[in-house]
């Protein structure tokens, strides 16, 4: 019978150990790739990556609430990170009510009620375990700059302005908003297993959000960006923020997905 080293986890997480980290890059784009040729021909319903996102990413709450309640430690959370998120999903919960009042109208607000339950219990219940001194980033970095990008670029719909800049507010926005969760981490070099959890959550989240882009694009040959060239930069400027939040969260899967292949599952992952 093989020892437990010998298992294919194993070989496989040693056979990667080895490789150089051009060779690593190219095996995750070769990964994404794959999932997303997957994707296309699998799914029809281009709406399930949406809802798939946003699914993902409540779950992940929930994964956090639970180590909120059942540790009663909010240690490895970054409230501001929690704050930043509540701000923007306010924002798009506003404007979906408005503008749109379906399915994602529904998990938006069940979204925005759990990120409330975590602030509340990081803020109250669980204040003493938190470690404010790694939480320092300043917000204002990230809300004036969404703010004056979203005045400058929005969509360009039959609604009203403000409704418009402040839907292209909270799309911003929401891709910075991980930030002040990252710093926390980097500074407290280590990675708390539920927090984990919960930030690789959001990054499979981020990975259908940005399916659905990629794969739309594809379809229409381009046409969701031709306007571009006609002064109308809000779709580039949405896909752009997709990449980036994407990119902002695929090294913190890398290491969560080598940890995990080791079984030392962020007990002292690298960041």
């Amino acid at each position: 019978m093989g020892s437990k080293r010998d298992t294919p986890v194993n070989v496989l997480s040693q056979w990667l150990r080895k490789r150089s980290m051009k060779v690593k890059i190219f095996l995750g784009t070769l990964l994404a790739f794959c999932a997303l040729v997957v994707l296309k021909f699998t799914i029809k319903d281009s709406d399930f990556f949406f809802k798939a996102s946003e699914t993902i990413h409540i779950v992940g709450l929930i994964v956090l609430i639970y180590k909120l309640f059942a540790h009663k430690t909010c240690s490895g959370l970054s409230l501001k990170s929690q704050e930043l998120t509540a701000l923007f999903l306010t924002t798009r919960l506003g404007c979906s009510i408005y503008m749109e009042s379906n399915i994602h109208t529904v998990l938006d607000m069940i979204f925005l009620l759990s990120t409330l339950l975590v602030i509340w219990l990081i803020r109250f219940k669980l204040k003493s375990s938190y470690m404010k001194e790694f939480d320092n980033m300043w917000l204002s970095f990230l809300v004036v700059p969404s703010t004056i990008l979203a005045i400058l670029i929005h969509p360009y719909t039959n609604h009203i302005w403000i409704a418009r800049v402040l839907w292209a507010f909270s799309v911003y926005l929401e891709a910075v908003s991980i930030l002040p969760q990252l710093r926390y981490m980097q500074k407290a070099k280590i990675v708390e297993t539920f927090t984990g959890y919960y930030v690789f959550a959001l990054g499979v989240s981020r990975f259908f959000a940005l399916a659905y882009w990629i794969i739309h694009t594809y379809d229409t040959r381009g046409k969701y960006l031709y306007l571009i060239g006609h002064g109308y930069f809000w779709m580039l400027a949405a896909l752009i923020t997709e990449m980036i939040q994407s990119f902002i969260l695929a090294d913190f899967c890398y290491y969560y997905i080598k940890s995990f292949m080791q079984g030392q599952l962020l007990r002292k992952m690298p960041v």
